[in-house]
This record gives structure tokens, C-alpha cells and sequence, in this order.
């Protein structure tokens, strides 16, 4: 009998705290920023980065996935990532994650 049904679990979007990184940096030079989120709860892990738009501005949010099932671990520690940023051209940038359904927390970096 295979009628064994498979739960992945779901994804669903974690908000960012804060983003650290580099103020400064070179053109076509890998930059990482350490980026802060909140899961629902302990069993949330980082799954990927995506885009989203908030009103007219562009930005970035963190989806975090959480395994099927019932879990325990209430109380989640705010967990981490990098995200890795390259530009090919000069100029002043904004980092931006996702930080609740209005606004975004930001990096700004300038691009030498």
C-alpha cells in the first residue's frame, strides 16, 4: 500500500529585525549582510529569499519553513542569514527586508 501522504511542512514569510553589513564597496565586489528574523516558533528555519513590494517600493523578505506537525519548542530565538549583494554599477543602494507589512528595515550601501 502506498497511500502514504507527504507533509513538507510549510513556508511562509519571516519579518526582519535588522541587517548589518558594509557601509562601503567596491563595483562587482561580493558584499555579505547579516540579516535578523523572526519564526513563529522554534521549529522555523531559514527556506530562501525572495522579492516583495510594499506600496511602490521593491524589497526583499526572508521565508522561513517549518516542518509538518506539531512542535514543541514554543518560544523561537531570532535566527540569522546572509545575503549576499554584488552591483556591476556605482552608486548608493538600499538593502531593504521586509520588517512587518508596512515597512522595511534598511542597509544602505555606497558603491565605489
Amino acid at each position: 500500500d502506498d497511500d502514504k501522504v507527504v507533509d513538507n511542512g510549510t513556508s511562509k514569510v519571516a519579518l526582519a529585525t535588522e541587517v548589518k553589513g558594509p557601509a562601503n564597496g567596491k563595483v562587482n565586489e561580493e558584499l555579505s549582510y547579516d540579516v535578523t528574523f523572526i519564526v513563529d516558533n522554534a521549529c522555523g528555519e531559514f527556506s530562501k529569499i525572495s522579492e516583495v513590494t510594499i506600496g511602490t517600493e521593491k524589497g526583499l523578505q526572508v521565508i522561513a519553513k517549518y516542518p509538518a506537525g506539531v512542535c514543541t519548542q514554543q518560544v523561537p530565538d531570532p535566527l540569522k542569514t546572509v545575503y549576499k549583494f554584488k552591483s556591476a554599477t556605482a552608486g548608493t543602494f538600499d538593502i531593504k527586508f521586509k520588517k512587518s507589512e508596512t515597512e522595511f528595515v534598511t542597509a544602505k550601501v555606497v558603491i565605489e
